[in-house]
């Protein structure tokens, strides 16, 4: 059974930054095969995708908004995927989720996902 643990989320200044992570287990032959996305979720909206990565195609996608301020990564040795966000701006307070499932493309909507960890709280406030 495939689990998810994020961490890093918590209270920052606009113009600070925050390293997300999401520690993967159950999964003896690591994520190789996987796409890993990283949801926000902020009051009163829907959540919707911030940035994916797929292991298989080598290749990442981030939300407009996200562009140029966050970067998505992977440590297959630790089954660990990170979300490096800077410059955050008041948007990006919301609950932060990282999904993942087998796939050999991207993955841009929740659906798609069959597994996800509990979410860490980011709130960017001044």
């Amino acid at each position: 059974q495939v689990q998810l643990v994020e961490s890093g989320g918590g209270l920052v200044r606009p113009g600070g930054s925050l390293r997300l992570s999401c520690a993967a287990s159950g999964v003896p032959l690591g994520l190789d095969l996987y796409t890993i996305g990283w949801f926000r979720q902020a009051p009163g909206k829907q959540r919707e995708i911030v940035s994916c990565l797929s292991n298989v195609e080598h290749s990442t996608y981030y939300v407009e908004s996200a562009k140029g301020r966050f970067s998505i990564s992977i440590d297959n040795d630790k089954n660990t995927i990170y979300l490096d966000m800077n410059n955050l701006k008041l948007e990006d307070t919301g609950i932060y989720t990282c999904a993942a499932v087998i796939s050999h493309t991207m993955a841009l909507f929740p659906e798609y996902y069959n597994h996800w960890g509990p979410g860490t709280q980011v709130t960017v406030s001044s």
